[in-house]
């Protein structure tokens, strides 16, 4: 299988999906959704929604069903990147190569478009198109496990207790909460939704739940690690910025040589869950693989 080509496909097919579920630049408030279009089609890896259409096809779903879902998780991650890049979070002026969006629109603005997109993916969840393609049931425990992923016992929550824990002295179970809460929740989220659209059962579902928890994890260790050692070029963003604002990391904390140890261990913990699986989980291996080794 050929991933390079994998990632580009589905990719492709978000953004085409995307670009027709955002509100349009013109119509009014223009700004407003000229910020939240700036932000959402900046490119990107579209790591969660390819993450759920690969989980739904290897469930035995077709990856299509996933779509609107699939771009509401984006919506929900793009919210948050917008958050997190203002003065008063981690105060960054670059993300994905080009000025952060309260760089270009200003902070109220930002903060706006952070809210819309938020609310906009509650909306594509719970619109008529997206309930066409899969039954009531299961979205509604889709609709239920995002929430609960995005909100303060997930991502929101990881982000407060990283906040809380800059400059300050913390313990692996601590640096652990935040990691996996803060980047992990909606990883593990997308894996969990994709595997539901597929119609996995419940042996299924717990393998993939498995794949999701190590590949979450792995990725923000990941990320970490290209903090210290990434190219400034390909990241789109500046590096050492976490040391520089004393940041929970797993190389602060254990050294880099710990924390490379660390993702590789959580990639095959990742495969080891996918082993029952079929074929149809290939692309699914293949991401664990290149979450650990990626240089962007």
């Amino acid at each position: 299988m050929d991933l390079k080509a994998f990632l580009k496909e589905k990719g492709e097919c978000i953004n085409q999906a995307l670009d027709r579920f955002l509100p349009a630049e013109d119509i009014i408030p223009h700004n407003l959704h000229q910020a939240m279009r700036y932000s959402v089609m900046a490119g990107g890896k579209r790591l969660r929604p390819v993450l759920m259409m690969a989980a739904c096809e290897a469930a035995g779903g077709e990856a299509e069903r996933v779509v609107p879902v699939a771009c509401a998780m984006e919506m929900i991650h793009t919210y948050s990147l917008i958050h997190d890049d203002l003065p008063a979070m981690d105060d960054d002026d670059f993300r994905r190569g080009r000025p952060t969006c309260h760089k270009v629109f200003g902070e109220a603005m930002a903060v706006l478009a952070g809210d819309a997109l938020l609310t906009e993916a509650f909306v594509l969840l719970s619109s008529p198109e997206t309930a066409r393609r899969l039954p009531h049931g299961t979205l509604r425990r889709i609709i239920h496990i995002i929430a609960r992923k995005a909100g303060s016992f997930g991502m929101v929550g990881g982000q407060a207790v990283d906040i809380e824990a800059e400059g300050k002295a913390i313990d692996s179970p601590t640096l652990d909460y935040i990691h996996t809460h803060k980047t992990g929740a909606l990883i593990l989220a997308s894996v969990q939704a994709g595997a539901l659209a597929g119609g996995a059962d419940e042996a299924v579902f717990a393998h993939l739940t498995r794949y999701g928890e190590a590949a979450g994890l792995a990725f923000q260790i990941a990320d970490d690690i290209l903090d210290v050692v990434g190219d400034e070029k390909l990241l789109g963003k500046k590096v050492g910025v976490d040391e520089a604002r004393g940041k929970a990391t797993y190389p602060a904390l254990f050294g880099l040589m710990e924390a490379k140890r660390r993702a590789v261990e959580l990639r095959d913990l990742a495969l080891a869950a996918l082993e029952p699986l079929p074929a149809a989980a290939e692309p699914l291996r293949q991401i664990a693989c290149y979450i650990v080794d990626r240089t962007t």
